[in-house]
Order: structure tokens, then C-alpha cells, then sequence
């Protein structure tokens, strides 16, 4: 039996599905709230028998706070994949982002001790990567630093890495994947689901870039991880660099909309400077802090030659991916009219 965490949301989802597709038997947390039906809607991007899949799981309501309820979600359970995680840049967010990343991570793995459980992959993320190597890039070595400003969800990150670390030096088989920005369907309303509403109502973008990688390019080389017993190790999981300016190109423009202008480091500033004054007046200026501007005007260079020569990888190119992704979004919004 695999127990998989978080899976609702876009990463999750892709890892049952995925595992599913190689015959496993799949136990997966969701709250009582979770839309349902949304996942095996998005099933059908990537299958052509997403019922046939969907009614193959087994849906737990998890309570992360309560260890009892862990552990009978853990009963049986060999193979563990924590996707549970609270993604937000916003500082109304940072309480619970710490409590449900940091604290979430800890119970679950006091709950594997003394059950079944004999692997755990951890999903974290390149945002708790600093130090460049001597080519000038990022990579599994690149420790981070808690001398230099980070997003509290990178702080939680790199904390929640750490419960995951204790867990593997007292013995459990742990892997920790450190994905870049991840391109998916489905989910379009949260976290990195809303890469197709952001660039498409925002006529605006930023002079920085980022990491991106198919959600099934990091669901499969997570499972593949799992199964060749990889441990005790770190795997960046990306594709590509890519500019924010180049991906809003592509996007905007197969939606029919004009080129989004490129804000200056000055307007960003400015808006830092509207946000001492007035967020607590305007709420939305208050995701313009100064770890915000910094990650929005950095393009750092992310390497995944680990991952590729450990598994002999190929990924799916990034235009390919938001080709793909960016079809169903559009398919959706039809269906919704």
C-alpha cells in the first residue's frame, strides 16, 4: 500500500495517478472539503479511462494534528509520498504556511515510527537553495543560507527538510525532490495552478525568471526515486530556466492578448513603498515585500544534471509543457461558459 499526502492537489494528484498506472494499490489524504470531482475532471488531461483510475483510490480524510488519525492513515502502508503543503507568498498566509509545512511534516514522520512505512519521499523545493556552485548555478549543494532574506514559505520548506533529515538519520529511507515552479492542470485556482490565470490577467511581468518542470516529468521521476531505492539524498527536479517575460509571451499570446510590459526594479520599489504605507489598507500591496521583489527580479540558473545522470531523464521541454497544460486550461474555461 503507498500513502500519498496532498493528494488534491497538483503535484498529488499526478503521483496517484501515476502509481496507479504501474498497479499500485493507493491510499490518498484529502480534507473533508476537497473537491473531488475536480480531480478526476483532470483526470481525463492525462488518461483516456480517468474513472477507471479515480475509483481505484482510496480516499482518507487526514487529520495532520491528530495522531490518530496518522496512524490509521499509515496502517498497511510501505511506501509513504508527502506532496501536503501550504504554497503562498502572502503574509496573511505565514501562521498556517508554518504550521501545515513544518509541523505537518514532523507529525506525519512520528507517525511512521513503529509502523509499516519503509520509504518516504519528501517533496520540498528549489526555493530553499542559496549557495551557487563554481559554474554559478544552483544545485543539490547549494545549502541554504539563514543569513540572507527568504519568503517564510521558503523558510517552512527548508525547516520541513529538515524534519525529514532527522527522520533519515534514525533510520527511515528518505528522498527529498526539490521541484521548480510546476506546470499542471487542473487546480487552476491555487498555488501553481494559477500560472495560466496570472499571466492572463495581468498585463504586467517581471524582469526575473524561474525553474519549471512538468508535473508528470516530477511525478514519475519521484516514483522512479521510490523504486530504485535512491536514499538519503536530494534531486533538484527541473526542466529548464525560463525568463517570466518569455512564458507570458507564449501564454498571452495563444489567448489573444497583447505583449505584458516588463515592470522596472523603480515600479517595484515604488509599490514596496505604497506597501509600508498603505497595506494595511490595500491588502494586495502586501505581497510586495522586499524577499518578493528579490525573487521576482532574480534568474538564477537551476541545475538538473543529477537527476538526469541518476536516472538517465529526459524532460519534457517547457514550451511543450505549457502547449499542453495550456490547451486544457483554455478546454476548462470553455466548459465553465
Amino acid at each position: 500500500m503507498v500513502f500519498v499526502t496532498g493528494a488534491t492537489g497538483i503535484l498529488g494528484r499526478i503521483i496517484v495517478l501515476e502509481l496507479l498506472k504501474r498497479g499500485k494499490h493507493v491510499r490518498a489524504s484529502k480534507r473533508p472539503g476537497s473537491n473531488l470531482n475536480e480531480v478526476k475532471h483532470s483526470y481525463s488531461f492525462y488518461t483516456e479511462n480517468p474513472d477507471d483510475f479515480f475509483n481505484k483510490i482510496e480516499w482518507m480524510d487526514v487529520d495532520f494534528d491528530d495522531p490518530d488519525s496518522l496512524q490509521n492513515a499509515l496502517k498497511g502502508v510501505e511506501d509513504v509520498y508527502h506532496c501536503a503543503a501550504k504554497v503562498s507568498f502572502h503574509p496573511k498566509d505565514e501562521k498556517e504556511m508554518y504550521h501545515t509545512n513544518i509541523k505537518g511534516t514532523e507529525n506525519l514522520l512520528y507517525a511512521c515510527e513503529g509502523s509499516s512505512v519503509k520509504k518516504f519521499l519528501h517533496v520540498s523545493s528549489v526555493a530553499v537553495l542559496d549557495n551557487f556552485n563554481e559554474k554559478g548555478e544552483l544545485d543539490e549543494d547549494s545549502d541554504f543560507n539563514p543569513k540572507l532574506e527568504h519568503s517564510a514559505y521558503a523558510i517552512s520548506k527548508h525547516l520541513s527538510e529538515m524534519e525529514a533529515w532527522r527522520a533519515s538519520a534514525e533510520g527511515l529511507n528518505v528522498v527529498i525532490i526539490n521541484p521548480g515552479m510546476i506546470v499542471g492542470s487542473g487546480n487552476w485556482n491555487q498555488s501553481s495552478g494559477e500560472l495560466f490565470s496570472t499571466f492572463e490577467n495581468n498585463s504586467f511581468t517581471f524582469s526575473g525568471g524561474s525553474a519549471y518542470v512538468d508535473v508528470r516529468d516530477v511525478a514519475k521521476t519521484s516514483i522512479e526515486l521510490m523504486e530504485n531505492n535512491i536514499f538519503g539524498e536530494r534531486f533538484i527536479i527541473v526542466a529548464e530556466n525560463n525568463r517570466y517575460a518569455d512564458l507570458a509571451q507564449q501564454i498571452r499570446t495563444r489567448l489573444g492578448l497583447k505583449e505584458a510590459k516588463i515592470l522596472s526594479g523603480f515600479q517595484l520599489n515604488i509599490g514596496r513603498l505604497a506597501n509600508t504605507l498603505f497595506g494595511w489598507f490595500i491588502p494586495k500591496l502586501r505581497m510586495i515585500t522586499k524577499s518578493n521583489i528579490e525573487a521576482i527580479s532574480s534568474f538564477n540558473t537551476i541545475s538538473n544534471q543529477k537527476i538526469k545522470e541518476k536516472l538517465g531523464y529526459q524532460f519534457i521541454p517547457v514550451k511543450e509543457s505549457i502547449d499542453f497544460h495550456l490547451n486544457n486550461y483554455i478546454n476548462d474555461k470553455k466548459l465553465k461558459k
